[in-house]
């Protein structure tokens, strides 16, 4: 088998699929792997670390993805400068798996059907124990987490920790994070080692340990109806309790100095949280960090990949913020798809095995044979 690794594409895009570290293991499995020259350059991976693990590099994209039998990614497929679409270099039946975020990215799937690619996408991995070291979702939102702490420091005219001078001492910043996933537990203990006081919430109220654990002082509502959909995700609150939260989160957001939103409804869409009024209640330089920006945003005043100042508070919604650090976002998503790989690897009869049994496989396979399988993106073609 063959896998092929090209340059990523998309605007903003510095990672690389798999390092030099994974190829060299899939190359001791028996696995052929070659890459885009380039691919790994913005990830601070020359090309000429993949040659000495055994790649073979090749400056042609799609010679490259023409003689693949499985290519990797890091995001979905899009058109190329030249007017044609990634996916359409590949031959039918090719294997593909990235992080597709499939029900965002339709006109990606329409072109996977079209092409009859068999694609797997990272982020509809089921979240079982099992499935934990393939889980790109919470590597990447680690480092969401807390990057957005830095920017939210960065934006803020005060400091985070309480500094005790010979002028006297400054009050430590009060950062409130809203959503307690991996986003939001790294932001709760990245905030709380830069020495701010942490508050944070959750429509989950079983996560209040959690959230204790790492730093944090946990605030919320006694919810009437459990907003846990399973699998660690959250879904969307009755409208009872949707207007309780926000009761809640007007009153919060009004006393402190950085709020930062991670909530995700099943990891993908993200609900709105804070509107123009609790903005408007803030104090003037407080700084809003929208780490939902990529599902739509948390706050109605978000504009997705820029910085909005409304009433003196300052909204950041930034995108694709694995993306800015690259060296440690692609080693992280390159060991999540290793192990993806390897856990269908027959070394014996070196092939990838299809099994249609297995929970991982059905739950993450988006298309197959001119298909598509994957419920939440059928409904969404439909719609």
């Amino acid at each position: 088998m063959k896998i092929a690794i090209p340059k990523e594409i998309r605007p903003g895009e510095h990672r690389v699929a798999l390092d030099p570290e994974s190829c060299k293991k899939l190359i001791a499995a028996g696995i052929e792997i070659a890459l885009e020259s380039g691919a790994g350059a913005q990830a601070y991976f020359p090309d000429t670390a993949y040659e000495a693990v055994g790649v073979t590099v090749m400056p042609d994209a799609p010679a490259l993805l023409g003689g693949a039998d499985f290519v990797v990614k890091v995001q979905s497929p899009t058109l190329r400068s030249d007017g044609t679409y990634e996916v359409d270099l590949l031959k039918p039946g090719t294997l593909l798996l990235a992080s597709l975020f499939p029900t965002r990215n339709l006109d990606s799937v329409k072109h996977l059907v079209e092409r009859r690619i068999t694609a797997f996408s990272t982020d509809c991995i089921p979240r079982t124990t099992r499935a934990q070291a393939m889980d790109t979702l919470s590597s990447q939102a680690n480092i969401t987490g807390y990057k957005g702490v830095l920017m939210g420091a960065m934006e803020l005219p005060k400091y985070y920790p309480m500094f005790m001078t010979a002028a006297g001492t400054t009050l430590p910043a009060k950062v409130f994070v809203i959503g307690a996933g991996v986003a939001g537990l790294q932001a709760i203990a990245t905030a709380k080692r830069l020495g701010a006081s942490v508050t944070a919430t959750d429509v989950r109220p079983e996560v209040k340990e959690q959230i204790e654990s790492v730093g944090g002082k946990y605030v919320g509502i006694e919810l009437q109806q459990s907003a846990q959909a399973g699998g660690g995700y959250a879904t969307e609150l009755s409208a009872e309790d949707k207007a309780r939260q926000a009761r809640m989160l007007a009153d919060h957001c009004a006393t402190v100095d950085v709020v930062i939103t991670t909530a995700l409804i099943g990891g993908v869409f993200a609900p709105k949280l804070i509107d123009e009024a609790i903005v408007r209640s803030m104090k003037p330089g407080s700084v809003i960090v929208d780490l939902g920006a990529e599902g739509g945003g948390n706050c109605t005043l978000s504009q997705p990949g820029a910085t909005v100042v409304v009433g003196g508070v300052k909204i950041l919604a930034p995108l694709n913020i694995p993306s800015t650090v690259p060296f440690h976002a692609s080693m992280l998503f390159s060991r999540n798809l290793l192990n993806f790989l390897m856990a269908f690897w027959n070394k014996d009869a070196q092939r990838f095995d299809l099994d249609w049994e297995d929970d991982i496989l059905k739950g993450c396979t988006v298309t197959h044979d001119g298909k598509v399988l994957h419920g939440p993106t059928q409904k969404a073609l439909q719609s």
